[in-house]
């Protein structure tokens, strides 16, 4: 399946533990640099949307991991899918290592809308990602 976003980045040194590999909860932050650079293009900005009383806020999130990142490495943080259940967002998101393309990890990360403090059907992120959703 074709990425519907891919975005680039670098690992830097002080993601690594002391073994020289990413540490495990840096994978989350580029699933989340990721969407949010993704949202951005569609015209979600969230600082916006906060000003607006609208929060897109993470419920879950499953990491699997397959093959460490390290120092140096680049690689794609992707977002492969995305899928609408009930009030949730879903997004499915891979990091691929680019000197081998071996996919290192896998997320699964579900969202949920709060308007005004309160969880609401996500419109305005329905109508920015109609094409996409599933």
């Amino acid at each position: 399946m074709t990425p519907v976003y891919e975005y680039k980045m670098k690992v830097r040194d002080y993601e690594c533990d002391a073994q020289g590999i990413v540490n495990n909860a840096n994978y989350q932050h580029y699933y989340e640099v990721a969407r949010h650079e993704f949202l951005e293009q569609h015209g979600l900005n969230f600082y916006e949307l906060h000003g607006k009383g609208i929060d897109a806020v993470v419920v879950s999130v499953y990491i699997r991991y397959k093959h460490s990142l390290r120092g140096a490495n680049d690689f794609i943080c992707t977002v492969d899918s995305v899928e609408r259940d009930g009030v949730r967002i879903i997004f499915n998101q891979k990091i691929v290592r680019l000197k081998d393309n071996k996919v290192c990890s896998t997320a699964r990360v579900e969202t949920a809308c709060m308007i005004d403090g309160k969880v609401k059907k996500p419109e305005i992120f329905d109508q920015s990602l109609a094409k996409y959703l599933e």
